[in-house]
């Protein structure tokens, strides 16, 4: 497929070009968040609770006390701008739930007309992840911006050839998280060495996967 459809390579774009607007969310406190009511994240989820997608909110607040709202829908792109290690900052999740969700403060935004899963497992890559590091210095708190953000260049192939990446890295997620399942169930020395193998097996194949030869001919 990408042979057919990208012959001359695929165009690597920064996610400034592929945005269709990008935003911050705006602050939502510990004791704002009630039982029920709006859905919404706040950054620290990101971390704790979401992986490459979620569908669902955990927590939920009163819009109406909420300071200038802000809101993300089906398929935006969450990330957090601020954080604790170089290593994790600007992690990122795709939303591909079908409820309007408020982003908290320290929340970045971003709307755009590709694949969400497939941006959000492009922006786990490893070569993503040194982009969104690259130039912070360690210390207590680590920030991240909208321009450092905008900056992150990702490969954007065809959205068939997405769709057919996005089946593939699925289903090692799948496989991954029922062995994690099986290991939490009944704690083996070979379950945790067949768990490490594969995060490390699906980490190969999805940084090889999301690594193409460069629109126009040559490698990156």
């Amino acid at each position: 497929m990408i042979a057919e459809l990208c012959p001359d390579g695929v165009e690597y774009k920064k996610l400034g070009e592929i945005a269709i607007d990008i935003y911050r969310g705006s602050g939502i406190k510990r004791e704002q968040i009630t039982p029920t009511g709006t859905p919404c994240v706040r950054y620290g989820e990101i971390y704790t609770t979401y992986g490459i997608w979620f569908d669902k909110c955990i927590s939920h607040t009163d819009a109406t006390a909420i300071s200038n709202p802000k809101y993300f829908e089906h398929g935006d792109i969450l990330f957090v701008i601020t954080g604790e290690s170089v290593e994790d900052i600007a992690k990122s999740t795709a939303y591909v739930g079908h409820e309007r969700c408020l982003a908290g403060g320290d929340i970045v935004v971003l709307k755009h007309e590709q694949n969400p899963k497939y941006l959000s497992y492009a922006l786990a890559t490893t070569d993503a992840r040194k982009q969104k590091s690259s130039g912070k210095v360690k210390s207590k708190v680590v920030h991240s911006s909208v321009p450092a953000i905008k900056d992150i260049v990702i490969p954007v192939p065809p959205l068939p050839v997405q769709s057919e990446i996005v089946k593939i890295l699925d289903n090692f997620t799948e496989l991954t998280a029922e062995l994690t399942a099986e290991l939490t169930a009944e704690l083996t020395a070979e379950l945790t060495a067949e768990l490490t193998a594969r995060k490390k097996q699906y980490e190969y194949y999805r940084d090889k996967l999301l690594t193409f030869a460069v629109l126009g001919g040559g490698g990156r």
